[in-house]
């Protein structure tokens, strides 16, 4: 219970954050996803069930503030959580590229997807400036900045111990 409420306040507060002032941020022609980078701590420590509904409470806080088109981001986010949860634990999640490798191919999933459903839903949006001229900036920057909130969600988020964690379900007959 206590873990969820953490996961809760972790993904509203970067969620509010990323919606009032890294939004606004142009750092080298890019903005950091904070929101995007604390979804992947979380989905890394916690796996793939708990990594979906963060990523669609995250997505939904920073659709309602942000008054976009609601659900783009929550669909968005939900995939990226369940997905990083699911490599997370594949790769037991103590290699050192996986933090890493999950933050590049979120960041890149992220502004294909936003762009495809963007423009399915109508929206007249410039490829080459929502593909390129952002996607390049906003990958170093999340780079850049994912290893300090990774380890921040690292430390929050302490791995279970041995006893707490549910192993294989068996049958007994």
């Amino acid at each position: 219970m206590i873990d969820a409420l953490k996961i809760a306040a972790l993904v509203f507060v970067a969620g509010v954050l990323q919606a009032s002032v890294f939004s606004g941020a142009d750092l080298l022609g890019g903005t950091p996803d904070v929101l995007l980078l604390a979804l992947l701590g979380v989905s890394l420590q916690r796996g793939a069930v708990a990594g979906a509904a963060a990523g669609f409470l995250g997505g939904l806080v920073l659709d309602v503030a942000t008054l976009q088109s609601l659900g783009v981001s929550s669909l968005l986010l939900t995939l990226v959580g369940y997905w990083a949860g699911r490599f997370g634990e594949a790769t037991s999640g103590e290699r050192r590229y996986v933090p890493l490798a999950s933050v590049l191919a979120a960041t890149v999933f992220v502004a294909l997807g936003g762009y495809l459903l963007h423009f399915m839903l109508g929206a007249n949006l410039v490829a080459e400036r929502a593909l390129v001229a952002t996607l390049l900036p906003g990958l170093g920057l999340n780079l850049l900045v994912g290893v300090p909130v990774l380890a921040g969600c690292r430390t929050l988020l302490r791995p279970h111990e041995r006893g707490e964690r549910s192993g294989e379900v068996s049958l007994v007959g």
